[in-house]
């Protein structure tokens, strides 16, 4: 017997907006950040087997940056941090299995692994944004390497060499340039890859939507930010090894997030 999806005690309509036929999103509590966590644990025990092998793929990218902080640490800043901000899109089988489970139905691996397919061209609209938005900062992170340091220094590998006091004021320009750069992209992404697959929507009204929310709700989605990026800095400490659940757990929690947060789809008026 499938268990009965859990109830939003908080949910309660916010007013309506002045965007025609956008979505409307739904008032958030203070609690609403460590509900989703729940239920994406929750989730991820009830399909372990599938959160574990995202969960791997997470951890072998990780490895992977691993490789090229070795050759290019420039890069490898800004490439963590957009892998981290990223997630919705990396994670669209691990939303496809909430679904799943919220309806009732036994999740399938191999479907959420063509997750995608559902709107290959939107989803390819609005991955070709984030990518471009990825891009920026990565030439942005370079800008600021490179007249902190007149030129590409060569840090041997060490991160510690990176982060000496006598770089303090290349630290502050690099996490204000990121800054920037990551409040974009969270405020772009944090809801609009599952709308995309939950629901028959183009990508402009998706990523407007994941702004209206962060714009009106501030507090709520700026805890959920950071929530999001202590726990998947925790499981990157150890070798990435904790990305192995931290990964799928997070990933469901933001189909909850999405979920408890945008109202159902306004019908178009009659002609």
């Amino acid at each position: 017997m499938s268990a009965e999806p859990l109830p939003h005690p908080e949910r309660q309509p916010a007013p309506p907006g002045d965007v025609a036929l956008t979505p409307p999103l739904n008032t958030l509590g203070w609690s609403a950040p460590w509900r989703w966590l729940a239920r994406g644990w929750r989730d991820f025990t009830r399909a372990p087997a599938i959160g574990l092998f995202y969960g791997a793929a997470f951890m072998l990218m990780g490895w992977a940056l691993l490789g090229v902080f070795r050759h290019a640490p420039a890069y490898t800043l800004a490439l963590s941090a957009g892998f981290l901000l990223l997630g919705p899109f990396l994670c669209l089988g691990l939303y496809h299995v909430s679904r799943a489970l919220e309806r009732g139905e036994r999740p399938s691996l191999a479907a959420s692994c063509t997750a995608w397919t559902i709107q290959t061209g939107t989803l390819a609209i609005f991955g070709f944004v984030l990518l471009v938005l990825e891009m920026l900062w990565g030439r942005a992170s370079l800008v600021v390497f490179a007249l902190s340091f007149d030129g590409m220094p060569d840090f041997q590998g060490s991160v510690l060499a990176l982060l000496q006091p006598e770089n303090l004021n290349f630290i502050v320009a690099y996490l204000v340039v990121g800054g920037v750069f990551a409040g974009l992209i969270f405020a772009v992404s944090v809801v609009a890859m599952p709308m995309i697959l939950d629901r028959p929507t183009d990508a402009i009204t998706a990523g407007l939507t994941s702004m209206r929310l962060v714009l009106t709700q501030p507090g709520v989605m700026l805890s959920w930010g950071a929530l999001l990026t202590a726990l998947v800095v925790l499981g990157m400490l150890p070798g990435f090894v904790g990305l192995l659940v931290i990964g799928p757990v997070v990933g469901h929690a933001s189909w909850h997030a999405y979920r408890e947060a945008v109202g159902p789809s306004p019908e178009p008026p009659a002609s």
